[in-house]
């Protein structure tokens, strides 16, 4: 019970701090920028040393576990291309997947390996889901592959600390029912959260073509009705950590971004699609001070008419499919 009291305290600790590590992490490297390699870099070093002290028996399984969790690792991390930050959460979660194998350990069936993984691949989901309800983080499912891939690495690794009795993925007879249970409630945790993050719409206009959202077009509406009167008397110009982020100013403040890059690329039709967008769909943004910017981003005057008058352009309706992160479309 201890073991297990220790792994869910590591698991609240990662989610809890989600909205602040980041920020934290940069600021850091910011005044020290070799603290992110020694952040991950030194424990690793430090940790496989411990371990390859720890090898006096059954040799061929530790080193082979050992050199399988460094391998996947490095495969992954080369692959992914990850940055500083993803290799310190990578870290983070191959610590926690080892905590809950030390914490299943008593088990001496398939359970050992399969628990812990499930388990740390569940503390990422709600992770990520968290991350993606506060200002500034963003969860999504390329997160959840590296949390299941950092927890598989965890696994590996413990096992080259801490051998079972027997390395084998049988289930007896007891664990089966209970093994079942954790897999359908982790594959539920993924669903729910692919729907929430990674489910949108196509939103027709027949000025701006097509474009992706994270909602439908009455919604959009009604968030614009909502948002406009009350960002007149109070605008977002302030962010909370620990605060629930309006998905609909983010979306928004992204499609500025987006014109704002454009028409400084010089690709003026896209900025005009773009401005059409803010203007039909998100026009409390541009009419609004933020956290992103204390002048409203509308275009003035001058600026559109240069947009809808000059030679050459094409302002011809386009579909896109581009967005903040990977979006399914729900038909």
């Amino acid at each position: 019970m201890v073991r297990l009291a220790m792994a869910l305290a590591v698991a609240a600790a990662i989610i809890l701090s989600a909205p602040v590590v980041q920020q934290a992490f940069a600021a850091v490297n910011s005044v020290f920028p070799s603290i992110a390699v020694a952040a991950t870099a030194v424990p690793i070093v430090v940790a496989v040393g411990v371990a390859a002290a720890r090898i006096r028996h059954r040799r061929r399984l530790r080193w082979g576990t050992l050199a399988a969790a460094l391998a996947i690792g490095g495969a992954y991390s080369g692959a992914a291309d990850l940055s500083a930050t993803e290799t310190f959460h990578f870290v983070e979660y191959g610590v926690l997947s080892g905590l809950f194998y030390l914490a299943v350990r008593p088990e001496a069936d398939g359970t050992l390996l399969i628990l812990p993984v499930l388990a740390a691949v569940a503390v990422g989901v709600v992770d990520e889901w968290f991350q993606w309800f506060v200002p500034i983080r963003a969860g999504e499912l390329r997160d959840v592959v590296l949390d299941t891939a950092a927890s598989i690495c965890g696994v590996l690794f413990a096992i080259a600390m801490r051998p079972p009795p027997r390395l084998t993925l049988r289930l007896e007879r007891k664990s089966r029912s209970r093994l079942e249970i954790c897999a359908a409630s982790t594959l539920a945790l993924v669903a729910a959260f692919v729907s929430t993050v990674h489910i949108g719409h196509q939103v027709q206009d027949p000025e701006i073509g097509t474009f992706l959202s994270r909602y439908r077009p009455a919604q959009l509406s009604a968030f614009a009705n909502d948002r406009g009167p009350r960002w007149r008397t109070t605008p977002p110009v302030a962010i909370r950590r620990f605060s629930r982020e309006d998905q609909y100013l983010s979306e928004g403040l992204w499609h500025v971004q987006r014109r704002n890059q454009a028409w400084a690329s010089g690709d003026i039709g896209a900025a005009w699609r773009e401005n059409l967008i803010l203007e039909k769909f998100f026009s409390p943004v541009l009419d609004t001070q933020s956290y992103a910017s204390t002048t409203p981003p509308r275009w003035a005057p001058e600026q559109r008419a240069d947009a809808a008058s000059r030679p050459g352009v094409d302002r011809q309706p386009r579909a896109t499919d581009d967005y903040r992160w990977p979006v399914y479309v729900s038909r």
